[in-house]
């Protein structure tokens, strides 16, 4: 009768540790969470005393300036590829060519 008394309690504890081993992460892969149209809206934000020309021009300088903050982040996580260019777009918050 002790036997199958020690495996349910064998069974319990398993049942118990798989879903602590389960959601342990490799802590080698990077992680990459912009902060989703901050920079965008801190261009806007930095230009809306502006008019015309002016505005058009700080605007693009900003979000040039802000695509490549967002492009040196991609390389220090060491993102690559097609997931890099999903990256800098939501970095960014937007294309630099919307107005």
């Amino acid at each position: 009768m002790k036997l199958p008394s020690f495996a349910v309690a064998a069974g319990l504890v398993c049942l118990i540790v798989a879903p602590v081993f389960a959601q342990t992460t490799p802590s080698a892969a990077p992680t990459t969470v912009p902060v989703p149209a901050a920079k965008r809206v801190t261009c806007l934000g930095s230009t809306q005393n502006l008019k015309g020309q002016d505005k058009r021009d700080q605007m693009q300088l900003c979000m040039a300036q802000a695509r490549v903050d967002c492009l040196k982040q991609a390389i220090d996580q060491k993102v690559v590829g097609e997931p890099r260019k999903s990256f800098i777009k939501t970095c960014v918050g937007g294309d630099a060519t919307e107005q």
